[in-house]
């Protein structure tokens, strides 16, 4: 419940600050008596597309240890914490990242990673994934979150996330105005009821497709930090075990601005279009045909 209410809270705060922003920018009035300011509505959308998703990026590491409870473990004396450390110390060596923090938290096997750079990350792993695999097969999860890291995937998709943003705040409103005044031929100064509910109606219709594309995107990001996993090792077969090894886990609840980086999740029938992980038999095969 707790972690519901920090998202909700989290977000409300995000559209207050993207609210001041375009009314302090003068971008909020796209609708004019002349019709639809179709370039103050791009920048309205732009603000609202990528500004949403760049201040979850920014506050994302903060927000993951926040709502995780999560212990940071660098400089801890603990015999398991220190080799944790040194094995995300490796590999961000191999990878060419400067060192990311290192955390343990409560919960059942996943792991993640976040952080706005990537010379400032976060890899973290749950207390539940260090209980249920061999050594080798936490290294080869910690070698799929370095991964992550080193591609930039938490940048790429907040582009990917903000553009979709932007087209469906732009479309939407256009689509709004055309029903508005040239369907229901609405002849008042502002726009009237047409305009709010197809505004409403097409955020939803374009968001659910909107979601569809981020999560392939996620997807396809997935593939490529299992490769990269794989890499780091040396060899193909300490991920295949993990990601086998997964399989048969629950995975464990997550924040859901951390939902997408996380090691694990269970995608079935229709979900699966917005699921952000291939499903792990699909992982074990792509990563098996790999040269």
């Amino acid at each position: 419940m707790k972690r519901i209410v920090l998202f909700l809270l989290t977000n409300l705060g995000v559209m207050l600050v993207l609210g001041l922003a375009v009314n302090v920018l003068g971008l909020n009035r796209f609708l004019t008596a002349n019709g639809l300011d179709l370039t103050s509505l791009l920048g309205f959308a732009l603000v609202m597309g990528f500004g949403g998703a760049f201040i979850s990026l920014l506050i994302s590491k903060p927000m993951a240890k926040w709502t995780t409870k999560l212990q940071v473990i660098n400089d801890s004396n603990d015999t398991t914490h220190i080799w944790l450390v040194t094995t995300v110390e490796r590999f961000a060596a191999k990878a060419g990242i400067k060192m990311p923090e290192v955390g343990i938290y409560e919960g059942e096997p996943n792991a993640f990673a976040t952080g706005a750079f990537k010379n400032s990350a976060l890899v973290a792993v749950s207390t539940g994934l260090l209980q249920s695999m061999t050594r080798e097969e936490v290294e080869a999860v910690i070698g799929h979150e370095v991964a992550h890291v080193a591609n930039g995937d938490m940048v790429t998709m907040a582009l990917i996330q903000g553009v979709m943003n932007t087209f469906v705040v732009f479309i939407s409103r256009v689509v709004g105005y055309f029903v508005d005044k040239v369907v229901l031929r609405n002849q008042n100064d502002g726009p009237g009821i047409g305009y709010y509910v197809t505004t409403i109606a097409m955020d939803i219709l374009l968001g659910v497709g909107a979601a569809m594309v981020v999560a392939w995107f996620s997807r396809q990001r997935e593939f490529r930090a299992d490769a990269g996993a794989a890499q780091l090792m040396g060899r193909k077969q300490p991920m295949m075990n993990a990601l086998a090894r997964l399989g048969g886990l629950e995975p464990g609840e997550m924040p859901k601005a951390m939902q997408a980086m996380g090691i694990n999740s269970r995608p079935s029938s229709l979900m699966a279009l917005f699921s952000s992980h291939p499903p792990m038999e699909q992982r074990i095969e792509r990563l098996r045909q790999a040269s």
